[in-house]
């Protein structure tokens, strides 16, 4: 999966997930903030990020991720950590 198809899956689920608008999913938006998400949420996020790329994150992967783009190199990592 190319880095842009992989950005366009993460903003759809999320979008979806969130009922968030996808307009406001962008590199640079803070992640938490423009998904309204609690700590809670982020068991959601595991669990979605599991179910549709195949990888595990952990508490400790969220630790000083701030925007998007954050998590987009996070999964992105994880995936070719996985090969």
């Amino acid at each position: 999966m190319v880095k842009e198809e992989l950005i366009s899956k993460i903003n759809q689920v999320m979008a979806e997930e969130f009922e968030a608008d996808p307009s406001l999913i962008k590199p640079e938006a803070p992640l938490m903030e423009t998904l309204d998400l609690d700590s809670l949420d982020l068991v959601d996020v595991v669990v979605l990020i599991d179910t549709n790329f195949g990888v595990s994150l952990t508490a400790q992967d969220f630790v000083g991720m701030k925007t998007f783009q954050d998590f987009y190199d996070l999964i992105s990592r994880k995936l070719d950590e996985k090969k």
